[in-house]
């Protein structure tokens, strides 16, 4: 089986940002790429920080591979967990300019577009798989108003009528050597992003299965 029709799976990261050196999705996604997992192989690409960008390579990506599942990946400096995103929203409300300079505020993803996508990964299997595993995880109903709700937001529009792929976002704390910089930040190390990334692809590309219910409090 050539390369091109080998069954694939998409990890996204992105380019360092907002004054860090380095951006713990790139650098973690990196390291999955040609990796086979349960008989597909993972492409790794890296997005730019950047809204218009970041839309044209997403878009040129999907077109290239056809992936069986997609997961994007992003840094949410702060967080103390890995957090399984629910929902994008139809909205850009950049808090910071992005790595071109460009800062738009109250404009939409897709003009026109419906008020939010929900996430098409199993996030309930992903979040119990995870947290069997030992790592600290999850579930988030806010994506943010950046780049990265605009990556999940476009992922959902552009695969809205595959609802066979499962595709979604997820946001990652700072790596230890950024942690350092921020007092008081959270971590996690990349070997263990690394591991999460491997669990969650694999639960994503199991056939469904009944999931026990997960309450709130469970949850938050």
């Amino acid at each position: 089986m050539s390369s091109k029709t080998r069954p694939s799976v998409l990890l996204t990261g992105f380019e360092p940002f907002g004054g860090e050196p380095v951006n713990p999705s790139w650098e973690t996604v990196r390291r999955l790429d040609g990796e086979r997992i349960d008989g597909y192989t993972v492409n790794a690409r890296c997005l730019p920080t950047a809204f218009a960008d970041a839309a044209s390579t997403l878009r040129e990506v999907l077109r290239e591979h056809a992936p069986a599942a997609v997961i994007a990946v992003g840094q949410a400096g702060g967080r103390a967990q890995i957090s399984l995103e629910r929902v994008a929203i139809n909205l850009i409300d950049a808090r910071i300019p992005d790595n071109t300079g460009v800062q738009p505020i109250d404009r939409p993803v897709v003009t026109g577009g419906p008020a939010a996508y929900f996430s098409t990964l199993p996030v309930k299997s992903m979040l119990l798989a995870l947290r069997d595993a030992g790592i600290p995880a999850e579930i988030s109903h806010t994506a943010g108003t950046y780049v990265c709700n605009q990556v999940f937001y476009l992922l959902c529009h552009a695969l809205h009528d595959r609802p066979e792929v499962p595709a979604g976002f997820v946001h990652t704390p700072y790596l230890p050597e950024q942690a350092v910089q921020h007092s008081g930040a959270p971590s996690m190390d990349a070997d263990t992003l690394i591991r999460a990334l491997r669990i969650m692809l694999r639960t994503a590309l199991a056939p469904p299965a009944c999931i026990p219910p997960i309450t709130a409090g469970r949850e938050d």
